[in-house]
């Protein structure tokens, strides 16, 4: 036999507006009443008619995801981490990859504003914000991971990218490294921050970088091996080869440790390599790849919290920031070199 919610609230002598005040998560319930009604959810074995909660709280009940690269570990770590923590409180996550293409982030945006999504997070590829304003001007809650915009008013989850940058650089001077490169990708904040970073850890050990020592790429999440291993290259055609080189996400880093080791040099005593991200196989790389950690399982979890107290909170509220406190984590590929 079904179980319908009044049944529960006949058991427990208590309102179905209470029963459906739990399972929507409002917090004028006290504690010990929720504890019952939730024991008795789990009992039963109570699965709520999406479509009747729908009409009941006026929510779809669906989140929306949109990230560069599904394939990017990073991403695919945080939308698993974000989905499971939506999942627990009855909404369903849909994500989509924009394929570092603007226009089709635009695309997939849209498609998710006709689904009327309660809430839309977004790794966005977009060189401005443009496109995201008439998510707020829609009046859907809006949660920038990752990458954020200049003067532009949002939620944001991500780290401190310029912190990034200066801790990677400062980690391959302290191990002896002078002529430092550095691999990023299109004009997104994460890559312009780490690159900051690495200028500012340069300047302050008095050390300089010149020009052709510093490449963007397009596609730095989506095929970031590739176009890592191709930047890589290009360094090493240079007269005055770097001896180090920091890239902007793991993927790149990944590119150019291939393009090292099919040059026949060593890693780290000819040339170390730092990315940042941690991705979960890092270590298990045939050189194990030193990295600056931003735990994207944090991140998901985080953006996932966020996006539960804005759905519960309609009024409109300042924008938040939460940022994630990046690690060092030192490997076999920016270990300190040993002599010969």
């Amino acid at each position: 036999m079904t179980v319908r919610m009044k049944d529960i609230a006949k058991d427990l002598g208590v309102s179905k507006v209470t029963v459906s005040k739990v399972l929507n998560n409002h917090l004028d319930i006290s504690p010990a009443t929720r504890e019952r009604v939730l024991q008795r959810v789990r009992e039963l074995n109570y699965r709520p008619s999406l479509q009747a909660r729908s009409l009941f709280t006026g929510q779809s009940l669906l989140a929306g995801l949109i990230v560069p690269d599904l394939v990017h570990a990073f991403f695919s770590e945080a939308a698993k981490s974000l989905s499971r923590i939506l999942r627990q409180h009855g909404f369903g996550l849909l994500i989509a990859d924009s394929n570092e293409d603007n226009e089709l982030e635009n695309e997939e945006i849209d498609q998710m504003l006709r689904r009327r999504v309660d809430m839309l997070i977004v790794a966005s590829c977009q060189n401005d914000p443009q496109s995201l304003q008439r998510v707020v001007e829609e009046n859907v809650p809006l949660i920038l991971i990752d990458r954020s915009f200049e003067n532009f008013k949002a939620n944001f989850v991500g780290t401190d990218d310029v912190l990034v940058g200066e801790m990677a650089t400062e980690h391959l001077i302290r191990i002896g490294c002078r002529k430092i490169a550095y691999i990023g990708g299109k004009k997104v904040s994460t890559s312009e921050g780490r690159m900051n970073g690495y200028k500012n850890a340069l300047r302050r050990s008095g050390l300089k970088a010149p020009k052709n020592y510093v490449l963007s790429r397009e596609h730095g999440d989506e095929s970031g091996d590739i176009t890592g291993k191709a930047a890589m290259e290009d360094l090493l055609k240079l007269r005055s080869r770097p001896d180090a080189v920091f890239c902007y996400n793991d993927p790149a880093a990944i590119g150019a440790m291939n393009a090292i080791i099919t040059a026949g040099l060593r890693i780290p005593h000819d040339i170390a390599v730092i990315g940042a991200g941690n991705i979960r196989y890092a270590e298990s790389l045939r050189v194990p790849l030193s990295s600056i950690d931003v735990s994207s399982t944090a991140l998901g979890e985080q953006a996932g919290n966020l996006a539960l107290e804005l759905i519960s909170k309609p009024q409109k509220t300042s924008p938040k920031s939460i940022l994630i406190k990046p690690r060092l984590i030192v490997r076999e590929s920016a270990a300190r070199r040993r002599a010969d």
